[in-house]
């Protein structure tokens, strides 16, 4: 299945449950632009956790979502629909923001 990504976004990128999901820095996007609506995140905080084999990295902490129409026609402030913010890391907003671009997404197919 081919899928098309933001044409500003280079190189190649991971599907997850079907869907391109690309980070570039803090961004995250995950959708098919072929889509009405994508996901879109953004990593505020990050804190330190040491792995068991003492080594020290940094995961994202609070989360910024939203839910963003793809037309190109729409003005960048009127393109989010859904805002949310997460403290709980990345995979509970990510996991929020499925959830929600999934409604989203069927709701505009069964307009």
């Amino acid at each position: 299945m081919a899928y098309r990504v933001d044409a500003n976004i280079k190189g190649s990128y991971v599907i997850y449950r079907n869907m391109p999901l690309v980070r570039e820095g803090n961004l995250i996007y995950y959708g098919d632009m072929d889509n009405k609506y994508v996901l879109f995140l953004m990593i505020l905080t990050e804190k330190e956790v040491k792995t068991p084999s003492g080594k020290v990295v940094k995961v994202p902490e609070n989360i910024l979502g939203q839910i963003l129409l793809t037309d190109p026609n729409v003005s960048d402030a009127d393109r989010m629909v859904k805002m949310f913010t997460d403290k709980q890391g990345l995979y509970a907003a990510l996991d929020f923001g499925i959830t929600q671009l999934d409604r989203y997404n069927k709701k505009s197919k069964a307009s």
